[in-house]
């Protein structure tokens, strides 16, 4: 069985319409490549904020996905979106290539601290359970940016290995949408090769392939992280420029 993936490492900042024009883009060239599912970084529709117009980032959505269907392919689309009027989600939302909406992965490991009161994403987006997607017959799950790595730094509880859960539960493959804070200096790089190592080794732990996307804004700083696709061995079989806007596609064969 096959898979043919794409990723766009993208330029996300907040401005909705921006975001839109570059979602419009990265799924016309995907498309052209012969790709059955596009991943987009970590709140590449809203933006990685909690402070966003839900009516835009609605009516975003409305063309983005049409956009999608249109031309025949699936989407693992990471937007903060409002499921309802009191509840912030920060997902990757999964949709077959006819636009058939499969359901939508929130973000678990979001990052913060446990005080009192417990400071950062806490406080902005709720979550639900982990769970898989059948993506034409292959069962896919989604993870958001520490969600994968666990940062010590950023999750100050126990890691719960996301990605061998997912294995756990069935998923082949699984969608890693990343939006990275970075400076250039040198905790920079401590990132960098901290991202880089646990993906390769979540990767071999889990049996599983990792397609991996990073947003690429300020275009002038290396990412957070690097962008491809990683095989259940650890190895890179597709991999983009660390800075600006790039796209890769890559046709994972899958046992069975």
């Amino acid at each position: 069985m096959k898979l043919r993936v794409a990723g766009a490492q993208l330029a996300v900042d907040e401005s909705i319409e921006h975001n839109v024009r570059s979602l419009h883009k990265a799924i016309d060239a995907a498309a052209d490549q012969g790709a059955q599912i596009l991943l987009t970084p970590e709140g590449s529709l809203s933006g990685y904020t909690h402070h966003f117009d839900q009516n835009a980032v609605a009516d975003g959505l409305t063309e983005v996905t049409a956009a999608a269907s249109h031309r025949g392919i699936g989407l693992a689309l990471g937007t903060c979106f409002h499921e309802t009027p009191t509840a912030c989600y920060n997902q990757i939302r999964f949709y077959l290539p006819d636009g058939t909406y499969l359901g939508f992965h929130s973000k678990i490991l979001r990052c913060g601290s446990w005080g009192d009161p417990p400071a950062g994403e806490l406080n902005h987006y709720a979550t639900t359970d982990l769970r898989t997607f059948e993506f034409r017959e292959v069962s896919v799950g989604g993870l958001i940016c520490n969600d994968l790595w666990a940062n010590p730094c950023c999750t100050p509880e126990p890691d719960p290995h996301l990605t061998q859960a997912l294995s756990r539960l069935g998923a082949k493959v699984v969608f890693h949408a990343v939006n990275g804070g970075r400076d250039g200096g040198d905790w920079s790089a401590v990132n960098w090769a901290f991202h880089e190592s646990n993906l390769r080794m979540r990767a071999v732990a889990g049996g599983l392939w990792i397609v991996t996307a990073d947003s690429s804004h300020p275009v002038e700083l290396p990412c957070s992280a690097p962008s491809g696709v990683i095989n259940p061995q650890g190895d890179w079989v597709s991999r983009v420029d660390d800075r600006g806007e790039q796209l890769f596609v890559h046709t994972i064969e899958l046992d069975g």
